[in-house]
């Protein structure tokens, strides 16, 4: 196991992305059909790199226009996406990742790579996930040392 993960090696690489253009009944239609509570707001740079311009979250819209009693009809993700967005750089450590997430009060953070390029995406379930193996394997180590103690007894 590694001393120190990275953003990029426990992201996922799979990101369910929208525009800032695309009308807000359309992007929670999306988050319904892939299981997801956000959406990376992207715009392209080219064919196969898209940058990091904002995040939409089931939240937003739950107190944006929900809460707000606002009509959704005609409002595009632009109009609610969060601008300030928190992201992480790919050789970011896990615990820069914790310490961003911590800051901003968010839950999942974009990856990304030179130029703001999207890479992918951690969520605090990843993050919990990397953790709950390292205390495994700090479990395995502890029993193992209790059971070569036990064995090298007279």
């Amino acid at each position: 196991m590694k001393d120190s993960l990275t953003a990029g090696e426990i992201c996922s690489r799979i990101v369910t992305i929208a525009y800032p253009s695309m009308a807000l009944n359309e992007a929670a239609r999306l988050m319904r059909e892939r299981q997801v509570g956000c959406l990376v707001v992207v715009e392209e740079v080219s064919l196969k790199e898209s940058v990091v311009v904002g995040v939409l979250t089931d939240r937003d819209i739950a107190i944006g226009v929900v809460a707000a009693d606002r009509d959704p009809h005609g409002m595009r993700v632009g109009d609610l996406m969060t601008h300030d967005v928190v992201k992480v750089r790919e050789e970011d450590s896990l615990a820069d990742v914790l310490s961003a997430m911590r800051r901003k009060g968010v839950r999942r953070v974009p990856v990304t790579g030179p130029k703001d390029v999207l890479l992918g995406i951690v969520a605090l379930n990843d993050v919990l996930e990397v953790l709950a193996q390292q205390m495994q394997a700090v479990a395995a180590a502890v029993s193992a040392a209790a059971g070569h103690e036990r064995t090298a007894l007279p």
